[in-house]
């Protein structure tokens, strides 16, 4: 029988989530393949943008990445905010917001959100630094079980507070942890850690 393979990766802050230039005309960027020797076949289940860092799993089985990009398995982001999020902000996130996808409306589901305070503080710092005339910031926590493209920055958009920095900290019962920051870590049944 074959034998699959399964990471958990810290994806970086400026990396795009493939590991060809396949899908982008942009020939500069950094792709996944340079982080690891990854087994031939691998790939990620689902993506992070660009933009976006923390928790990506990847697989070489095409089973275990149908099972968990399904609408079942909970994704946790912490979402830093321009601005100091009001308790009405949160409540319209909780309920399901439209926005706009592939040029239609849609609502998303309702989801959990929860203020972090104090704030999360990662050992990976920030991609670019915020000038400190920027104005305050806010953190909340945002659980979904959907994955529209750049679902979570246009939900905080919608709601008046955009997203200056998004980190993914858990998928299901997979936790980014101490994953530093580009670090990959292989693991046995990943399907069965999602599912704890």
């Amino acid at each position: 029988m074959e034998k699959h393979h399964h990471y958990l990766l810290n994806k970086p802050h400026s990396m795009l989530s493939q590991f060809t230039h396949q899908h982008t005309t942009r020939r500069n960027k950094r792709m996944l393949g340079e982080l690891y020797d990854f087994a031939p076949g691998t790939m990620s289940i689902g993506r992070l943008d660009e933009n976006s860092e923390g928790l990506l799993l990847l697989t070489t089985d095409g089973k275990v990445s149908a099972a968990i990009t399904g609408n079942k398995v909970e994704k946790e982001y912490y979402v830093e905010l321009n601005g100091e999020i009001t308790d009405a902000a949160i409540q319209q996130l909780c309920a399901g917001i439209e926005i706009g996808f592939d040029g239609k409306r849609y609502r998303t589901r309702p989801c959990r959100v929860v203020r972090l305070k104090p704030a999360p503080n990662f050992s990976f710092p920030p991609r670019r630094y915020r000038h400190p005339g920027h104005g305050p910031t806010s953190w909340i926590s945002v659980t979904i079980r959907e994955g529209k493209y750049r679902q979570v920055r246009k939900m905080t958009a919608a709601v008046g507070f955009p997203t200056v920095r998004l980190i993914r900290v858990r998928i299901g019962g997979v936790q980014l942890g101490n994953l530093e920051a580009g670090e990959v870590r292989e693991v046995e049944d990943l399907l069965e850690l999602v599912k704890k």
